[in-house]
């Protein structure tokens, strides 16, 4: 027996020994979690802060090439541009259209109350269709008083018939036949009032006469609208308006003592005011051959070479006329040239560098420098035109530091 109890309690199990193991499983669970949450909180009081800096944009120029012969200031206008509105007078049903909404050609803009017009256009096709009906009898009345009139004829000469006869049957059928060729015109009258009708209902429609950029809308429901100015203030004379933005250029002022510096094909630079650091290539497109005599000046009209999104009509820009360019071997000789602030370059190791902005980070790039003048300064090596470089950011700005950009 008491080998026995000794087997038995060999072979029972030590709860004890496994509930302790579970607890220490579960205690290294909870240092793991503790651990990983303080990693975390560390990386997030620790991460990399985005800085804020201000940047330029690098400007690539060529030297020699031209020189400005005059300068003169303008606006962006548009060549095609209109206020549209309807043929006819009447209320505003609809509306399709919003400030800013590029549109197509011959797109629907808005819709007049067009209630009379198709009640006008269903009275007209009902008279058409009468005008037609008529023509059909007649047409049925005239070929049974001709074949009437034939064989009155062949009785008359066969002495059957009398010459009353005769006559009778000749002037019937004369006489349908005049009243069919009415009744034709009929018919084509109604047919062209149809279409009266027609283009009448048609022209409550108001469409874009060309595409564009709604830029104003001047009219909503409910208002009337008229092709001609009323009297009162209770009556719209257009619906929106629509600009052209691909017919957009910039019409300058130039002093008539200084007309003879300007000819058609002139390269222009041009600087909008709104980006100051954009320098738009352009060229001159004609001189309006008329002079202001108030303002002692004469109209030119000057094109982008490539238009941009950001080119708004009404913009006030300021142009350089240019000399012409050089040409052949001297313009392909000519060298490039870059010049930045000098308060953008920096020092390290003992080399002249700069901070280059790319995809929200900084890059240091050192550049080789050239001749200086005032606060700008010819960069020989290093930059490319359009580079966006740190004007202005921290002392300890470091490689690779993420950053936003205020633009100059």
């Amino acid at each position: 027996m008491g080998t026995d109890k000794t087997t038995l309690e060999q072979l029972r199990i030590d709860r004890s020994s496994a509930t302790e193991r579970r607890s220490r499983s579960w205690v290294l669970v909870a240092v793991l979690i503790l651990l990983l949450i303080g990693g975390g909180a560390a990386w997030w009081f620790n991460r990399p802060k985005t800085v804020a800096v201000r940047t330029v944009a690098v400007q690539e120029t060529f030297p020699g090439d031209q020189r400005t012969l005059l300068n003169a200031s303008g606006y962006v206008t548009a060549r095609r541009v209109a206020t549209v509105s309807s043929k006819v007078s009447g209320k505003v049903v609809e509306v399709l259209v919003e400030e800013g909404m590029k549109v197509e050609a011959g797109q629907i803009l808005a819709r007049l109350d067009s209630s009379n017009a198709e009640k006008s256009l269903q009275l007209a096709e009902a008279q058409w269709e009468s005008a037609r009906k008529a023509l059909d009898e007649t047409k049925a009345n005239l070929e049974q008083a001709e074949r009437e009139f034939r064989r009155t004829t062949q009785l008359a000469a066969d002495k059957i018939a009398s010459q009353a006869d005769l006559d009778r049957t000749e002037a019937e059928a004369k006489s349908l036949r005049a009243r069919l060729a009415k009744q034709t015109a009929d018919v084509s009258v109604a047919e062209r009032e149809v279409a009266v009708w027609k283009q009448q209902l048609d022209d409550t429609i108001i469409r874009a006469p060309f595409a564009g950029i709604v830029t104003s809308k001047n009219a909503q429901p409910g208002e009337m609208i008229s092709p001609m100015s009323a009297g009162g203030g209770f009556t719209r004379t257009g619906i929106c308006t629509v600009v052209d933005m691909s017919s957009l250029e910039i019409e300058v002022d130039v002093s008539e003592s200084y007309i003879n510096r300007v000819e058609p094909g002139q390269p222009v630079e041009a600087t909008l005011d709104s980006y100051p650091e954009w320098k738009i290539p352009a060229k001159v497109i004609a001189i309006i051959p008329t002079a202001d005599r108030q303002k002692a000046t004469v109209k030119v009209r000057v094109a982008f070479e490539k238009l941009d999104p950001r080119v708004l009509p009404d913009m006030g820009v300021k142009v350089a006329f240019q000399s012409a360019g050089q040409s052949g071997i001297e313009a392909a000789a000519t060298k490039r040239k870059i010049v930045i602030p000098k308060a953008a370059l920096r020092q390290r190791d003992g080399k002249d560098v700069v901070w280059i902005v790319r995809n929200g980070r900084v890059e240091r790039q050192v550049v080789a420098l050239g001749a200086a003048a005032g606060d700008e300064v010819t960069i020989a090596a290093g930059l490319n035109g359009g580079d966006r470089i740190v004007l202005e950011g921290p002392p300890d700005l470091a490689e690779d530091t993420r950053v936003t950009e205020t633009k100059r």
